[in-house]
């Protein structure tokens, strides 16, 4: 029995973390034109504001994988 996940399994979990990756990047201290509504130099000047809706749309990925690749009990 193999324990591969399928195709889409595997590119929904790729979406999810580059999002998070993604993310994380926005509020690293690199030069940028102005300070974030943190008031530092990020990677992003939209930060925390970017970070947030790349969190959200990752958690909404994550919840389509689950749902759509469930595992369902015989008789369900």
């Amino acid at each position: 029995m193999s324990t591969r996940k399928p195709l889409g399994y595997r590119l929904l979990l790729g979406l999810t973390i580059l999002s998070v990756l993604a993310a994380i990047s926005t509020l690293l201290p690199l030069p940028a034109s102005r300070p974030n509504a943190l008031g530092y130099v990020s990677h992003c000047t939209w930060a925390p504001w970017s970070t947030l809706v790349l969190l959200v749309a990752a958690g909404a990925i994550c919840k389509l994988r689950v749902r759509l690749f469930k595992e369902r009990a015989p008789g369900d």
